[in-house]
């Protein structure tokens, strides 16, 4: 149990350090990531006003109907790709990349790579 905690932790110090460097403006929001074991998800946020604009994740109820029978690296590129049409039914068409602590690698990438793909610039 004592390894989870330090990797939580491990974690989170990453997070702090990314966010002391990347903050989202009106005009260029932040696209923070959050995976969980079975989940993940996405939210546009001005940090100005500290609102979110827009979000999309694996559990909203017409992602979840596209994902069945799906893994999680396509999960997470599904909900890229909802995002990223949500973000410009909204107006945003740039962002900042938060990946929140985790590598770019795996489920994060593939999340990256589906926004780009429905047309969001970062």
């Amino acid at each position: 149990m004592a390894n989870v905690k330090d990797k939580r932790l491990s974690r989170l110090h990453r997070h702090k350090r990314v966010r002391g460097k990347v903050s989202g403006t009106t005009e260029r929001p932040r696209l923070n990531v959050f995976r969980s074991l079975t989940n993940i998800y996405a939210q546009v946020i001005d940090d100005l006003s500290g609102h979110t604009l827009v979000s999309a994740s694996s559990i909203d109820k017409e992602i979840a109907v596209q994902v069945v029978g799906k893994n999680k690296t396509e999960t997470a590129k599904i909900v890229g790709k909802a995002l990223a049409e949500r973000a410009t039914a909204a107006g945003i068409a740039s962002v900042v990349f938060d990946r929140g602590g985790y590598r770019y690698h795996g489920r994060v990438a593939a999340l990256a790579e589906g926004a780009r793909e429905g047309g969001l610039k970062f």
